[in-house]
């Protein structure tokens, strides 16, 4: 099979087994499939695939994520020892782990073609994340506390790991609770990571955006965790700050000049 035919193959299989969906049109264009395939994948429950379907879906978003670029840590300019700054999809870093910033759920964002963090690292990790994910939650049989974070593998991604981690919702007021449960983020993604031999690990800015976290704030909750992380536990863990907005670069980059 080409590409086409993989994604039309999938586009096909995920509608045969979600009814509502059997009629729906297939658009002629690429780039239709490409949307029609990721809503799909996204609003799909976990449920068991056949290994036909897996081994379709593995070859499509390998080669997938292959043309979105992998990036590696030895392409990018550390900014302090171990530490680096990188403006760009996460999901295309090749590092130990990346970190999600999930929901309480943990299965991933049902949004179909959603924006989100959450959303995208499930969509190019393959449907195994929802499935794994959803294993980890029934065994716990409870939802994810704020704070800390599971491990999981990162099946399609070009990292190793993928972290998640529930950050807090500040929906009125920042309060110190919001701060202590955000620093606790970090410290749980950086032990979790030490403890599987990551190596390396990606930090996005949990909890900002719809988690209405201040920015500022946030980044620097976010470096003062991984500085006394490192420093107390003397762990030589690199560490990848991860911003999508130019508002979180220039914020970063602010941050960690002061550290020089």
């Amino acid at each position: 099979m080409d590409q086409n035919e993989r994604r039309l193959y999938l586009i096909k299989a995920l509608t045969a087994e979600q009814e509502q969906y059997a009629d729906i049109e297939i658009p002629e264009d690429e780039d239709g499939q490409r949307q029609l395939l990721r809503a799909l994948m996204n609003v799909r429950v976990a449920a068991p695939v056949t290994p036909e379907f897996e081994r379709v879906q593995d070859e499509y978003l390998r080669q997938v994520n292959a043309e979105r670029g992998i990036v590696t840590l030895d392409m990018l300019e550390p900014v302090l020892p171990d530490i680096y700054l990188w403006q760009g999809d996460i999901t295309r870093l090749a590092c130990g782990a990346i970190v999600n910033a999930a929901n309480s759920g943990m299965t991933g964002c049902y949004r179909p073609n959603h924006n989100c963090i959450d959303n995208c690292i499930h969509t190019y990790a393959g449907v195994q994340l929802r499935n794994y994910c959803s294993e980890l939650m029934q065994k716990q049989g409870y939802e994810e506390p704020t704070g800390q974070a599971k491990i999981t593998p990162a099946f399609n991604l070009p990292c190793r790991w993928v972290i998640h981690t529930v950050g807090p919702v500040v929906q009125w007021k920042l309060h110190r609770e919001h701060e202590s449960l955000l620093e606790s983020c970090y410290r749980s993604c950086l032990a979790l990571a030490d403890e599987y031999g990551a190596g390396s690990i990606a930090f996005c800015c949990i909890s900002t955006g719809v988690f209405m976290f201040p920015n500022q704030r946030a980044a620097e909750i976010a470096v003062e965790a991984v500085s006394s992380y490192k420093a107390r536990t003397g762990s030589g863990i690199k560490v990848v700050f991860n911003v999508f907005k130019d508002e979180d670069l220039a914020i970063y980059r602010s941050l960690l000049a002061q550290q020089i």
